[in-house]
């Protein structure tokens, strides 16, 4: 492996662009294969595609498609065939521009500054403003117009910051482009720290939502206390749970459950739903079984009962004498 040609490759090689103008990562990446294989000059690099395969992980057809783009972009050429395999050549003479580093710093900036205008907007969101801002400082000044001292309050600190590095990397020299080791790790630094305001409104956000299971959970140990069958427990919580996700009401359940255990009184308990059947199937917005009525029986001796009228004239009946009951024959 060429200590060299590596370095050239990852460091120095200009960087092929895409049609969309992103950097054309698969492209160096076969590159950097070429100049492991090449020698200290770039020279005599002849791994075959399936080496290039292996060490990129890319399929033969992306591999050969990279080698046509780094061909075309200039950094390697063809230098006749080695081992029925081709050979190439690295374009090590060929440098990258100082204006790389430069156009990431921008990029850098641009990035910093749009983060710290979206911690701006979010702590913004949660002032509440007065009609009117008095600001005083030592020589007695005093502003009105709450808008524009927020602004100019909040959003200065933000663009000093982004004007202290903007200045700070304009003032390094051109000839040296790449930034220390210690620079790198400040640089990469989170540009924002989570927002305490935030964090504050989940965690109160959490233990409202955990308070309202408890709350739940509650009402449905007075669900099963009321209802007719104790079966099932864990199938009937979360029966329970997904019928208030649903919209149905705590308070409504029980009560139709009481209902449902007077109706249920005294019947075969076989046939008494399970409680998880029951939310299930959504049975607490049932309407009650009305209450049976009087039983009816049949009287002997039809309309010639004993004071019963007749249906058509309304004369009552003759009352059955002794002999009648004597001489009567069962139906």
């Amino acid at each position: 492996m060429s200590t060299e040609a590596v370095t050239w490759a990852m460091d120095h090689a200009p960087m092929l662009r895409t049609e969309k103008g992103k950097p054309d990562t698969t492209a160096r990446h076969v590159l950097q294969v070429l100049a492991e294989h090449a020698s200290p000059t770039g020279t005599d690099a002849h791994p075959s595609v399936l080496r290039m395969q292996y060490r990129t992980g890319y399929d033969r057809a992306t591999v050969q498609r990279a080698l046509r783009r780094l061909e075309k972009g200039g950094l390697i050429a063809k230098d006749g065939m080695k081992e029925s395999r081709t050979r190439w050549k690295l374009a090590m003479e060929l440098r990258r521009p100082v204006t790389d580093w430069a156009d990431l710093e921008r990029e850098e900036d641009e990035f910093r500054a749009a983060a710290a205008e979206r911690k701006r907007r979010s702590r913004s969101k949660g002032v509440t403003h007065a009609e009117s801002v008095t600001v005083t400082d030592a020589e007695g000044v005093t502003v009105t117009h709450e808008e524009s001292v927020t602004d100019d309050v909040t959003h200065s600190k933000s663009v000093r910051h982004a004007l202290k590095v903007r200045s700070s990397r304009t003032e390094r020299s051109p000839n040296h482009p790449q930034p220390s080791d210690n620079q790198l790790l400040k640089d990469s630094s989170p540009a924002a720290e989570p927002d305490e305001q935030q964090a504050h409104a989940a965690t109160v956000q959490t233990k409202s939502s955990s308070e309202k299971t408890d709350h739940q959970l509650e009402a449905f140990g007075a669900f099963m206390i009321v209802y007719p069958k104790k079966r099932e427990r864990e199938a009937a919580k979360k029966a329970w749970i997904a019928a208030i996700e649903r919209g149905a009401d705590p308070t409504h359940m029980v009560e139709a459950a009481k209902a449902y255990a007077r109706e249920r009184f005294g019947q075969d308990p076989k046939f008494t739903k399970y409680p998880a059947t029951w939310l299930n199937k959504g049975c607490y917005d049932d309407e009650p079984d009305p209450q049976p009525g009087p039983q009816l029986r049949a009287v002997p001796g039809g309309w010639n009962a004993p004071n019963r009228p007749h249906p058509a004239t309304g004369a009552a009946a003759p009352v059955p004498t002794k002999e009648d009951y004597e001489n009567a024959r069962p139906f």
